[in-house]
């Protein structure tokens, strides 16, 4: 397992459920996924040397990818002497890097998305924007968790837009992506799982509502019109068939008034799927992904009923203490998940509280309301 947060906590305990054993890997000691596997390693993923030795330490039969920033070469390189890569090397390598992905979703498979440019250098940034105009999204072409992400509406935030994206950039490549700013009146995840014999299978659309980048509440269903998601479906199987390979794809997109637009791609589980932990369905993305990737067939995602995620978010440097579970443990039809990070630091997300309606007689924004108070409790110190 490369990459041992939250996401991949509970592909582990996912995967140890279907008998397997499994190294979880990162760059820091003590990560959420290190705690339930049953061996870890420390490393850089970025690290070609560190890597290639935990892989021939372990000799694993499937190796997952969990964050962006790894040395994809070297996962083509594995997959060639026959290690299987979840979902492919390709996914990985294509979804490291904005610019892979999106000329291959605008360019060679003709999806809608927003227009778009590229920079390295300042000047290059200034002539995109004016290309593109105002106001407009700048994001580091790879990065996570909203990092180096912002919006610019004047002239006079450009510079530090460029500096904000470039510092946010993960590993060694620095550029950025400029995209047109869209309209639109919601944005969802559509969890895509592709199997070795079974077909593509969807789950319910997520809602989501972003800050500085990063997710903060997830919802599920999220109303969509049919003909809407028929076209967000017909993107996934485009995108997810090009880039090959089985597993669970967190694809988000943009809802306007004109239509969907392609925005980013995941080749694994997605954090506003954390919302499935509250039993959604009769399996959550974790054990959907899990199942994939060992081949094991999915004849079909049932959708239950409703649920709302929200973020608890730390808000210093320091060691967590957690505070106010006694409080969010009175809520019914509740549940909240505490991540096990050992740091934290502003924004950093520290656990998810979980509402949700099996009587489906419940409004949205009401399981919204509730889940949001149920976050509130829990302080981390």
């Amino acid at each position: 397992m490369l990459g041992s947060g939250e996401l991949g906590k509970e592909v582990v305990i996912a995967l140890k459920r279907l008998g397997c054993t499994v190294i979880a890997c990162d760059s820091y000691n003590g990560a959420p996924a290190m705690q339930v596997a049953d061996y870890y390693e420390v490393f850089s993923m970025l690290d070609a040397d560190a890597l290639q030795i935990a892989v021939e330490k372990h000799t694993p039969d499937i190796i997952v990818p969990e964050v962006e920033s790894i040395r994809t070469d070297k996962l083509y390189e594995f997959e060639s002497q026959g290690i299987q890569v979840t979902p492919s090397a390709k996914a990985a390598n294509y979804t490291m890097n904005r610019k892979l992905i999106r000329d291959l979703a605008a360019q060679d498979l003709g999806l809608r998305t927003a227009p778009y440019a590229y920079a390295t250098n300042l000047k290059e940034f200034k002539n995109a924007v004016e290309t593109i105009g105002l106001p407009c999204v700048i994001k580091p072409l790879m990065s996570s968790s909203g990092k180096g992400q912002s919006v610019v509406k004047e002239v006079s935030e450009l510079t530090a837009a460029f500096s904000y994206a470039m510092e946010g950039s993960r590993g060694d490549l620095k550029e950025i992506i400029i995209e047109g700013f869209i309209d639109f009146h919601t944005e969802i995840t559509l969890l895509t799982v592709t199997q070795d014999t079974g077909e593509t299978l969807f789950c319910a659309p997520i809602g989501h509502r972003q800050e500085r980048g990063d997710y903060q509440e997830s919802w599920q269903p999220c109303p969509m019109k049919p003909g809407q998601l028929k076209e967000a479906e017909e993107m996934s199987r485009k995108v997810t068939s090009a880039l090959g390979g089985s597993g669970i794809w967190g694809i988000e997109f943009f809802l306007t008034s004109d239509g969907v637009y392609f925005s980013e791609l995941s080749p694994r589980p997605h954090d506003t799927g954390m919302v499935t932990l509250a039993g959604t369905q009769n399996f959550n993305e974790f054990e959907l992904h899990a199942r994939a990737l060992l081949g094991l067939e999915i004849p079909e995602i049932e959708f239950r009923y409703p649920a709302v995620s929200a973020v608890v978010l730390a808000e210093k440097d320091g060691i967590p203490e957690y505070h106010g579970l006694k409080e969010a443990a009175t809520y019914s039809q509740s549940d909240f998940k505490i991540f096990g990070k050992p740091t934290t630091r502003p924004y950093r997300r520290m656990a998810i509280a979980l509402a949700y309606d099996k009587t489906n007689t419940e409004r949205m924004d009401e399981l919204r309301a509730r889940a949001a108070k149920i976050a509130s409790e829990i302080k981390v110190h």
